[in-house]
């Protein structure tokens, strides 16, 4: 047996799919801790199989299953969460889940004695920022349930540090896309409704002038920010895990309709818009983690394009 072993809550969704793999190439055991409500169970299966990974079907607002599942691990990743749209929706699931999860997932970590638990935060902590790049250090404010949560996730971390000296990285993900994302993420809606609409021949549809902006860091890429946060020399930061490049809506529709290759030009909606850019400052990722981005826009959207077909 491995004397590294990670309780991973999340797991079995759109990041863990990319996360456990590194995790098995370095050594780790995984204990995957999942309600399987979005979960991939074939994916599931497979990694069972191999004898170093566990699946405890469970919910993290179960403090006592939390707990007995916490036991004997040496790292955590937390990454249970309800998703943006739906916290919006639905603002007492997203607190009993995100806020009560990440409390039980923190208090048994910190009672276990981990070594390191690295926790998914968003930048949506930040609302809409002043200036760009966002860096860690500007202003927080959250707008939704969910990413209050996140924001109150980071700052329990900070309690739990300096009651029982828990060890943490919180990462700050911008636009998280690759191969294996559900058709309805928040943030990456915009790359799969684009491109159903390029396969039909139709031009893509931009609201406004398309000025609006976000950061889109690609899976394998960010799944590596996770492991190596698990691993640094450093911790107890927040750590935006981006390109600090901000792409607009505008530019986005011309690198798919090159992937697609389609010969249309999109069409604008001449309306008002709140015009909401986003670019990550990744200068701590690369002194604290030694982590940068491999994968340019172009090049991931090409390879989005190319596994969606």
């Amino acid at each position: 047996m491995s004397e590294k072993k990670v309780l991973f809550t999340g797991a079995a969704g759109f990041i863990g799919g990319h996360v456990v793999p590194l995790l098995l190439d370095r050594g780790y055991t995984v204990r995957a801790f999942d309600n399987m409500s979005r979960g991939d169970r074939d994916r599931m299966a497979e990694w069972v199989a191999t004898g170093n990974v566990e699946l405890v079907e469970s919910d993290v607002r179960y403090g006592g299953a939390v707990r007995e599942a916490m036991r004997g691990c040496t790292h955590v990743i937390h990454f249970a969460t309800v998703s943006i749209n739906k916290s919006i929706a639905d603002p007492h699931e997203s607190i009993d889940i995100n806020m009560t999860g990440n409390h039980n997932v923190f208090a048994a970590a910190a009672a276990e004695g981990v070594e390191r638990l690295v926790f998914a935060s968003t930048a949506s902590v930040y609302g809409d920022p002043e200036k760009l790049p966002m860096h860690e250090d500007d202003r927080l404010d959250p707008l939704t349930p969910y990413c209050i949560s996140k924001r109150a996730g980071e700052d329990l971390l900070g309690f739990y540090q300096r009651q029982k000296g828990l060890p943490w990285n919180a990462l700050r993900f911008f636009n998280v896309y690759g191969p294996g994302q559900k058709i309805e993420a928040y943030y990456t809606s915009v790359i799969n409704h684009f491109i159903q609409r390029l396969r039909s021949g139709q031009p893509p549809v931009i609201d406004g002038r398309g000025e609006q902006s976000m950061d889109f860091v690609h899976v394998t890429d960010l799944a590596r920010a996770v492991v190596l946060a698990l691993e640094s020399e450093r911790a107890n930061l927040p750590i935006n895990i981006g390109t600090g490049v901000d792409t607009s809506v505008a530019a986005l529709a011309k690198i798919l309709i090159d992937a697609v290759g389609v010969d249309v030009e999109p069409v604008f909606n001449e309306r008002d818009v709140l015009v909401s850019r986003r670019a990550a400052d990744i200068t701590r990722a690369k002194e604290v983690l030694g982590w940068e981005p491999t994968i340019t826009v172009e090049q991931g959207m090409r390879d989005l394009v190319r596994a969606s077909a």
